[in-house]
């Protein structure tokens, strides 16, 4: 299980920034408001701060980590628990970023239905994200970070948007602050918590990064952005709605962007949902660049084979399970299970292999 990765497929520190930045700024950042409006209203601002306190915990444990045991997430497996445990293990975490892959992809297609062409099948738009992102990932880790750098540069000019919508807003309906119990903050931050994953992919691509440990304040950058960036989506939308119309609203960003008038532009909401894909194909992108990834690392097969397995996969489940319930489960799936999962296993792991060293020292 020991890895080498040559020189020329690595990518310098600094793009850590953006490959964590794009795949923490996805789909969950439409409608991520809903859910937190329940449970915590106006002070779910606490929970976002918690949610993004975690998250940069979890980056320093992985860190921590990979200081011990040099590699990727199946190497540290196979050192921690041996060959058959490790690789059981290992297997979870390919499964893991391939039902994130799949969950991403059927929830922004739903929004797609929804908004703008409802009568074209959901195949069709898969098997066109599924035909780019392994174009994409033929080219190599160097090139999904190139398309991670680019949709990060253009996301933020729809930042205008939430000050768009400011003139129509309403700051009182950011009190009562503190008005809610720690259960209920901590169920805002179980919520939020869709929104801010993705920082997990640093176990897979971790050895693709030149000074890999001078990387580290990078992640930790790139998920005090997002966290500020959900924080203000969040402020933006609870002075736009009133908390009530907020927690009945089910993509709030999205509604709020068919305010927005323009001479030239009658519906920028089109707009908006179109240009969210450039947004959205990294996440997808990287998912399963990070699933084929770890099972060829699993089976020691070439990258392309299971590629093709999990587009196929994904495809199939596009054509004969496509529905809302069908995207209810893998969001359960992800949320809280998956969550819960890193969260637990990630701290567990430390705590092994460093025992293992002090052991070995001995």
């Amino acid at each position: 299980m020991n890895l080498l990765i040559n020189e020329k497929y690595k990518v310098q520190p600094f793009y850590v920034f953006f490959l964590v930045h794009s795949m923490q700024t996805g789909i969950g950042v439409l409608s991520f408001q809903r859910m937190l409006a329940k449970s915590t209203g106006t002070d779910g601002w606490i929970s976002i701060l918690l949610a993004g306190l975690i998250v940069h915990f979890m980056i320093w444990v992985i860190y921590k980590i990979f200081s011990i045991v040099p590699g990727d997430i199946i190497t540290v497996n196979y050192h921690a628990f041996g060959k058959l445990i490790g690789s059981f293990f290992s297997l979870l975490f390919v499964l893991y970023f391939l039902i994130l892959g799949l969950t991403v992809m059927i929830s922004y297609i739903e929004i797609i239905h929804v908004w703008m062409f409802e009568e074209i099948p959901a195949w069709s738009f898969s098997l066109v994200f599924l035909i780019l992102i392994y174009y994409i990932n033929t080219g190599g880790f160097r090139t999904i970070t190139g398309i991670a750098f680019l949709s990060v540069l253009v996301t933020y000019w729809l930042i205008f948007v939430f000050f768009y919508a400011m003139k129509y807003s309403e700051f009182t309906n950011l009190l009562p602050i503190f008005d809610h119990s720690i259960l209920d903050i901590w169920e805002g931050t179980r919520n939020v918590s869709l929104t801010m994953i993705g920082f997990e992919l640093l176990l897979i691509f971790h050895p693709f990064i030149k000074d890999a440990k001078a990387s580290q304040k990078y992640a930790h950058g790139g998920a005090l952005t997002t966290t500020l960036f959900t924080l203000f989506i969040y402020v933006v939308s609870l002075i736009f709605y009133s908390e009530k119309q907020l927690v009945m609203t089910i993509w709030p960003t999205l509604s709020m962007t068919s305010i927005v008038e323009l001479a030239f532009i009658q519906r920028f909401e089109y707009i908006f949902v179109t240009w969210w894909a450039i947004i959205i194909i990294p996440n997808m992108t990287i998912s399963l660049w990070a699933a084929s990834r770890g099972a060829k690392r699993l089976f020691n097969i070439q990258q392309k084979y299971p590629l093709w397995g999990m587009s196929l996969i994904i495809l199939m489940v596009n054509i004969f399970f496509f529905d809302i319930d069908s995207l209810n489960i893998l969001k359960r799936i992800i949320d809280p299970y998956g969550v819960f999962f890193l969260g637990a296993y990630l701290p567990l792991l430390l705590i092994i292999i460093h025992i293992k060293k002090k052991r070995n020292r001995l």
